[in-house]
């Protein structure tokens, strides 16, 4: 009976020791798992609330408030690993014995998620500076429409204005836009067409745009017609969009871009707000030459919708709740998302490479 005990007990230990391998190499592959799953939520959790940023700001610049922006600067991850195992065995005379093992594996992440603001000399000189060409320029390298490039980042070609007054706060008199929307249209379908092309230069060190048309298409009709508009010579296939333009040049059209805040403040028209916040001035009424009421959706409408409810909305994109107010852009606007989609990149295209500056808020979320 003793040595039968003995026994047992031996077995139960290296049934016990053959166990735990098994148990760790479950561990093994916790890493890899870990890493596929919480490297697309934490992917997912930052590009959504960049853009709620970037959407509160723009609703903060309708009501005149000061915008601001909280960069998420780091993200640190630690996952504590615990394991167990226990094994018990039931020994009586003349019966072999009843084994039984067990064990456990538990983990724990304990994520820190580390803020800093965006601000300094640097930062403000970028938002508050003229967009640089060569940002437009590879903005329609990448695809993107020149007809919404122009629009968000143009405020004049020549005589055309594109509604210069919203590059600020709301102006109170309706702003000129209809001739210089209608202008950028026809670049739009000669793009559309692949007939023509958008480069950089420098002349004596000044910057240019050279829109280069195809000899073929140099005189349809979309390519006269814009010429036309911005008062230029017709049938060239170079045009030269400069800010300082030479005098007796028949190709060149003077420019002047927004800022990043301007761009802003121009797309931030595109907020509808409740009718009590109008009634009771906490947003500026713009008027028309006769008295009556100016309506943005003329300006921005086919650009950007940014939505307002009471309640929740059901189903959306992305949305933010400011002032007691549900504001968002619809899931289903493509048109929108396009345009908040190009506004997130020229963000980033200015504020990149920013120091961070302290105070740094840094939030040990999982503990």
């Amino acid at each position: 009976m003793i040595t039968g005990n003995y026994s047992s007990k031996s077995f139960l230990l290296l049934s016990l020791f053959a166990f735990l391998p098994l148990l760790f190499m479950g561990c093994a592959n916790l890493g890899p798992t870990t890493l596929k799953s919480e490297r697309s939520n934490y992917n997912l959790a930052v590009q959504r609330t960049n853009d709620e940023q970037l959407l509160l700001n723009l609703v903060r610049l309708k009501y005149r408030d000061t915008p601001f922006f909280m960069e998420v600067s780091s993200v640190a991850s630690q996952f504590s690993l615990s394991t167990t195992a226990n094994a018990s065995a039931t020994l009586q005379n003349g019966v072999a014995g009843l084994f039984g093992l067990g064990g456990s594996l538990g983990m724990t992440e304990k994520p820190t998620v580390t803020y800093s603001p965006l601000q300094g000399d640097k930062f403000i000189q970028r938002v508050l500076s003229p967009l640089p060409l060569q940002t437009i320029t590879l903005l329609f390298h990448s695809g993107w429409s020149i007809e919404r490039i122009f629009r968000l980042c143009f405020q004049r070609m020549n005589h055309l204005k594109n509604a210069p007054g919203a590059s600020g706060p709301t102006p109170r008199i309706a702003p000129e836009f209809e001739k210089f929307a209608s202008a950028v249209k026809l670049l739009r379908v000669l793009q559309a067409q692949d007939a023509i092309n958008l480069s950089y230069h420098e002349a004596g060190g000044v910057p240019q745009l050279i829109l280069q048309i195809n000899e073929e298409d140099k005189n349809r009709k979309e390519a006269e017609q814009f010429a036309l508009a911005v008062n230029v010579e017709p049938g060239k296939t170079r045009y030269v969009f400069t800010f300082s333009p030479s005098l007796n040049e028949t190709n060149q059209i003077r420019i002047v871009t927004r800022s990043l805040l301007g761009v802003m403040f121009y797309l931030s028209q595109a907020v509808e707000v409740s009718s009590k916040d109008i009634l009771q001035g906490k947003v500026t009424k713009t008027k028309t030459p006769s008295g009556d009421a100016f309506d943005w959706k003329n300006v921005t409408g086919d650009l950007l919708r940014i939505r307002s409810l009471p309640e929740k909305p059901d189903e959306n994109s992305m949305l933010i709740f400011y002032r007691g107010t549900w504001f968002y852009i619809d899931d289903s606007d493509l048109s929108s998302k396009s345009t908040f989609s190009l506004l997130a990149q020229i963000f980033s295209l200015q504020a990149g490479k920013i120091q961070d500056n302290a105070p740094l808020l840094t939030l040990p979320i999982g503990q």
